[in-house]
C-alpha cells in the first residue's frame, strides 16, 4: 500500500511538468553540462554561466551521473555554452530526474514510518484503523508535503532527494544504528552543506550516546571519562572522515580544494534574500524600513538608502538607521540560540526523540538568525517535525501552525497567474488533511470550540485565518489600488513579515516545550 501512495503522488508530479520553472532549472542544467563536458579540475572554476557550481563534490557527482542519462534525451543540454537551453526533451528529463530522485525520499519516509509503527512508544493518540494510525498519517504528510511539491516539482530543485537521505539518517539513529545514521548524514553534508546547521545535534547525540555507553545522565566529567569508548569513537570518526575523504580527496590531490571552498562559502551576499525568508531578519529589515520612512516623513532623514533590500538582490547592503548586521553576528546569534537545546540533549542520554527535537530547534535557530537564509530552508524545520507530529499532541499543535505558515511563505516563489490556483490547492489539501486527521488522532474527548481551529487556541486560529486577507490584499487589493507600480514589493514584504511572526512564535513555543520535557525515556505503550 505504501508504494501505491508513492505512485499516486508521482502521477501528480507528472502533471506539474509543464508548470513554471525558476532560474534553478538553468542552474542544474548548467551543472549537468559542467560535470559532463569538463574535466574534474575545472568543475569549480568554470564561469561561462553566472550559475556556477556551488554545492559539495558528492552533488557534483550526482549531476554527473544524471548527465550520463541526459545525453540520450538531448545532448545539446550538456554543452556548457548553451546558456538557458530548455528544449522539450531537456525539460522532460530534468523534471523526471527529480521525480525518480524522490524515491530516496520515499525510502527515508518508509524507514521513519517503520520506526513509528514498531517502536512501541507510548502515544497520546488513538489507534482506530490502519489508515488513521500515526505511521499511516506520517506517510501521507511527508509524501504529500505541499512545500516539497512547490519547491521541487514547480520551482525546481532536488530537495526531496536530500530530505530522503536526512530521514534515512534520522530513522537509523532512532533505530539505534548510530554508525549507519552518521554515515548517511555525512553523505548528506557532502551533497548540500546547508545541513551543517543541524550537524551540532548529530555531534552531541552521537558522542554522548555512542561514545559514552552506559554513562548516567548526571555523570561528572571524571565519570564520563571512565565510560568513554575509544573504539566506538574511532569507528564513528573514521566513518564520517571516510565520506569526506572520498568526497573532497580528488580536489585535495589536484590542489583545487581552495576553489571548492570559495564556491561553497560565498559571504558577499546580503543578510537577507530580500524579504523572502520569514525569519528574524525579515522583521528587522521591516522595522528598519518603517523607521526610515517615518524619519523621512518628518524630515529627520533626507533620503532612504535601504531600498535595495526589497529588490530581490543578493549583494551586500547597509541598513538605513538600524545597525547593519555582519555574518559574524548572525553566526554568534545562531550559536547562542541552539546552545541550550544542545545542552539539554547532552544531559538527556538515551532518548532518541529528544535528538529529533534538538534537530528541529537547530534548524529553526539557523533559519531565524542565519546569514542570507532562503525561504526554502523552512522545510528543514517542517520535515523532521512531521515525524514528531504524529507521536505527541504538543508537537502536532506546533506542526499544524508552522507547516501552514511555512508553506504559505513559499507562495512568492511562484508568482505567475497559472500557478496561483495550483499552490493554493496544494496548501489547502495538505492543511485540511493535517488538521482533520491529527485532531482526530489526538482527540481527548473534549468538543472543539467553534471559534478555534482543531488543536489550536483562539489566538493561533485568528493568526492563521489572517493569511486569507493577506492573500486577498496581494492578489486583489494591491493591483486594484495601483500599488503594484509604486510599491511592487510590498506584498512580498508583508508576506515575509507576517509569516515571520508565526515562525518565531512556533520557535519560542517549541523551545519552551523542549526545555520543560523530562529527559527520561518515554514509557512503553500499554494496552
Amino acid at each position: 500500500m505504501f508504494w501505491s501512495v508513492v505512485l499516486l503522488i508521482s502521477c501528480v508530479k507528472l502533471l506539474l511538468i509543464p508548470a513554471y520553472r525558476s532560474t534553478d532549472f538553468e542552474v542544474h542544467r548548467n551543472w549537468l553540462a559542467v560535470t559532463h563536458s569538463l574535466p574534474i579540475k575545472k568543475w569549480y572554476t568554470e564561469e561561462t554561466s553566472e550559475w556556477t557550481l556551488d554545492y559539495p563534490p558528492l552533488f557534483a557527482w550526482f549531476e554527473y551521473f544524471l548527465s550520463l542519462i541526459a545525453q540520450f534525451f538531448d545532448p545539446k543540454m550538456l554543452i556548457v555554452t548553451n546558456l538557458n537551453y530548455a528544449s522539450p526533451e531537456t525539460v522532460l528529463f530534468q523534471r523526471l530526474s527529480v521525480i525518480f530522485a524522490d524515491l530516496m525520499f520515499a525510502y527515508g519516509t518508509k524507514e521513519c514510518c517503520k520506526y513509528v509503527a514498531n517502536s512501541g512508544l507510548r502515544k497520546s493518540s488513538r489507534w482506530n484503523c490502519r489508515w488513521s494510525s500515526p505511521s499511516a498519517m506520517l506517510q501521507l504528510l511527508l509524501l504529500g508535503n505541499a512545500g516539497l511539491l512547490i519547491v521541487d516539482h514547480i520551482h525546481f530543485q532536488y530537495n526531496g532527494f536530500l530530505y530522503g537521505i536526512q530521514l534515512l539518517s534520522i530513522a537509523k539513529i532512532l533505530q539505534g544504528s548510530y554508525v549507519s545514521g552518521a554515515f548517511w548524514f555525512a553523505i548528506l553534508l557532502n551533497l548540500k552543506h546547508i545541513y551543517a546547521y543541524v550537524a551540532p545535534a548529530y555531534f552531541v547525540y552521537l558522542l554522548r550516546n555512542y561514545c559514552f555507553p552506559q554513562a548516567p545522565s548526571n555523570a561528572s566529567l571524571k565519570d564520563l571519562h571512565s565510560h568513554f569508548s575509544m573504539k566506538r569513537f574511532t569507528e564513528l570518526a573514521s566513518t564520517v572522515l571516510g565520506v569526506f575523504i572520498v568526497s573532497f580527496g580528488p580536489f585535495l590531490v589536484m590542489n583545487e580544494i581552495g576553489n571548492v571552498l570559495n564556491r561553497l562559502f560565498p559571504f558577499k551576499r546580503g543578510l537577507s534574500h530580500a524579504y523572502w525568508a520569514p525569519n528574524f531578519w525579515a522583521l528587522y529589515n521591516t522595522a528598519d524600513k518603517f523607521v526610515s520612512l517615518t524619519a523621512h516623513q518628518y524630515n529627520l532623514l533626507k533620503r532612504s538608502t535601504g531600498a535595495s533590500m526589497t529588490g530581490g538582490l543578493v549583494q551586500e547592503f547597509e541598513h538605513t538607521l538600524l545597525p547593519s548586521i555582519s555574518p559574524r553576528t548572525t553566526f554568534l546569534l545562531t550559536l547562542v540560540s541552539i546552545t541550550p537545546a544542545l545542552m539539554k540533549l547532552w544531559f538527556s542520554p538515551g532518548n532518541p526523540l529528544h535528538f529529533v527535537r534538538c534537530l528541529v530547534l537547530c534548524a529553526c535557530g539557523s533559519f531565524m538568525f542565519g546569514w542570507h537564509v532562503h525561504e526554502k530552508a523552512i522545510l528543514m524545520i517542517i520535515i523532521p517535525l512531521t515525524v514528531l507530529a504524529v507521536v505527541w499532541r504538543r508537537e502536532a499543535q506546533i506542526y499544524l501552525l508552522l507547516s501552514t505558515v511555512g508553506h504559505y511563505s513559499l507562495f512568492p516563489l511562484l508568482f505567475t497567474s497559472f500557478e496561483l490556483p495550483i499552490k493554493v490547492l496544494l496548501l489547502l489539501t495538505h492543511a485540511v488533511y493535517a488538521f482533520l486527521n491529527l485532531s482526530h488522532l489526538f482527540a481527548l474527548g473534549k468538543p472543539a470550540s467553534t471559534w478555534t481551529l482543531p488543536l489550536l487556541n483562539r489566538v493561533e486560529s485568528v493568526y492563521l485565518v489572517g493569511l486569507l486577507p493577506l492573500f486577498l490584499f496581494e492578489h486583489v487589493l494591491h493591483p486594484y489600488l495601483g500599488l503594484n507600480k509604486r510599491l511592487p514589493f510590498l506584498p512580498l514584504m508583508m508576506t515575509s513579515g507576517y509569516c515571520a511572526v508565526g515562525v518565531l512564535y512556533c520557535f519560542l513555543q517549541y523551545y519552551w516545550h523542549f526545555m520543560q520535557m523530562s529527559g527520561s525515556n518515554h514509557k512503553r505503550k500499554t494496552h
